[in-house]
């Protein structure tokens, strides 16, 4: 890797810059595997500029953006106006600064004693986006995060100042299954705008169902897609659990005591582990355990298995062509799909902060 190696920029010929000059101007904070930019992407922003820190998401993020300029460094060591200078812009000049700070320490696991106000270091990564919106005077900002986030006294004294530097913010609770993904998913969103009067995006009129979002996809055993064929390994007692498992929706509620595992036995635990996922509904949020049956709902609806990792990807609202590197193995790629944000919930609400920017450029 070159020394310069702070920011990695590839672009492929000159028409590629000439679109990212007319296109309205984005940059990612935190972006792990790419969703973020996936989804601003979608919605007709040319990302500039993307920040993350974990080596396996930044080849990622590479493989499927390699038209954005990745600064792979810790965020709280890099100056938001070094982001600028590379991007060619003054402050003021960004249409869009989006991101979402990693949010493990506000989890619902995490608060659900009321412990809100979780500590965690990471927790703090909330004044740094702070920063880097103060430095580079976005016109617009989207900060996306689990909805324990509102109640912590960081993100309230984060979003005073937003509002004190001139800003008009809105935020919400929302659900993801309401803007196209396959998944239902509660996240807050706080839009932000100095031109405008920020909105979400309205809701979908339909929600897209699992059978959609996977239905016709190829068997792993006869893929040549690697993620889809990536094997599990089940002991026979767990495989003859997951085959009584009633298919399109089953529950190991629905098993005799004969079949239920032991563990399952002494205290009722977490309802959905080891259930199927329905046909037609959305799927229940896809987390880092998607590919494990004791971590949640991740049974395939017919078939005796967990859902593989590209399955996982769909359902988190990812093209089917989004790369991920297999040799990273499943627990690191099941992290970054289950940490990823669904790029079809942040196209819809991005979409929304553009068309409000051109109206805004059309009127001057």
């Amino acid at each position: 890797m070159p020394d310069h190696s702070e920011f990695i920029l590839t672009m492929s010929n000159s028409k590629q810059k000439n679109t990212n000059k007319r296109s309205l101007t984005a940059v990612d904070l935190f972006s792990g595997c790419g969703g973020l930019s996936r989804g601003l992407k979608d919605a007709g922003f040319g990302v500039v500029a993307a920040v993350e820190i974990d080596p396996k998401a930044q080849i990622t993020y590479r493989l499927n953006h390699p038209d954005v300029a990745l600064y792979h460094r810790d965020i709280r060591d890099l100056d938001p106006n070094e982001i600028l200078r590379e991007a060619r812009l003054k402050p003021g000049q960004l249409d869009l600064l989006a991101g979402c700070p990693p949010c493990q320490g506000f989890s619902r696991l995490r608060t659900k004693n009321q412990r809100v106000s979780v500590e965690d270091d990471r927790n703090n990564l909330v004044h740094d986006f702070l920063r880097y919106v103060r430095a580079m005077q976005p016109k617009t900002i989207m900060l996306e995060n689990v909805p324990a986030l509102a109640q912590d006294q960081r993100f309230n004294n984060m979003l005073e100042e937003v509002r004190s530097l001139g800003y008009e913010a809105v935020v919400h609770v929302l659900d993801t299954a309401d803007y196209g993904v396959p998944q239902r998913r509660k996240r807050l969103i706080m839009l932000a705008s100095l031109v405008h009067e920020p909105r979400v995006a309205p809701r979908a009129d339909q929600r897209v169902t699992v059978r959609q979002a996977l239905g016709g996809l190829a068997a792993p055993s006869r893929t040549k897609d690697r993620l889809q064929a990536m094997p599990e390994k089940r002991s026979p007692a767990v495989r003859e659990i997951i085959a009584r498992i009633p298919k399109n929706g089953g529950s190991r509620s629905d098993l005799g005591d004969e079949f239920q595992l032991a563990c399952h036995k002494k205290s009722g635990g977490f309802r959905d582990v080891y259930g199927r996922m329905a046909w037609d509904d959305v799927a229940p949020t896809i987390t880092s355990g998607c590919h494990n049956p004791s971590k949640g709902r991740f049974l395939h609806p017919s078939l005796n298995r967990t859902i593989t990792l590209r399955e996982a990807a769909l359902l988190q609202g990812f093209p089917p062509e989004y790369c991920f590197d297999v040799s990273h193995g499943k627990e690191a790629i099941a992290l970054m799909i289950g940490n990823a944000l669904p790029p079809p919930f942040i196209a819809a609400h991005a979409g929304a902060l553009r068309n409000a920017l051109l109206r805004a450029r059309r009127a001057q």
